[in-house]
């Protein structure tokens, strides 16, 4: 489920809906929030402003379309780092700071540091490794895919 459970934000039975409504299938027409919305019995107005509030509540971090960045031309890469525990604000800061970082984590693990790194070319991504050793001067370690699974995982709220 959505950060709801763990922050404790409370939702109404339309924002329930709302999240169900918007996880796949979201209609490829000149104005989707419109087509959602009357979908819901909602304008389109309420389901923007429902929309950003579930954003800024942090009940959703993320509202956007997945890519496969590949059959863009891109690339990305699981990456991994081992960081001192005394530096690692710091180089999680100095790490998140670079545009072609996401979904940066802490893990118990000798490679306490995990993020994804996903570039506009493949050799983007040799590039922002370097780029990342040199700002922090630890090791990035990529693992790349060797084989994809779609998942195609919905939540229901």
């Amino acid at each position: 489920m959505p950060e709801a459970a763990a922050s404790g934000a409370a939702l109404d039975e339309i924002d329930k809906r709302l999240i169900n409504a918007l996880q796949g299938d979201f209609p490829l027409v000149a104005e989707p929030y419109r087509e959602v919305a009357e979908s819901l019995g909602l304008s389109e107005t309420e389901l923007l402003q429902r929309l950003e509030s579930l954003l800024q509540r942090r009940v959703l971090t993320r509202f956007g379309p997945m890519f496969q960045i590949e059959r863009a031309g891109g690339a990305f890469v699981l990456a991994a780092m081992k960081v001192p525990e005394q530096e690692f604000e710091r180089i999680a800061a100095q790490v998140n700071a670079f545009p072609e970082v996401a979904h940066n984590y802490r893990r118990e693990h000798a490679l306490n540091m995990w993020f994804v790194l996903a570039t506009a070319t493949p050799q983007g991504i040799a590039e922002t490794i370097a780029a990342i050793e040199a700002a922090t001067g630890l090791p990035v370690f990529p693992f790349p895919k060797e084989r994809e699974y779609f998942v195609e995982m919905k939540l229901h709220a």
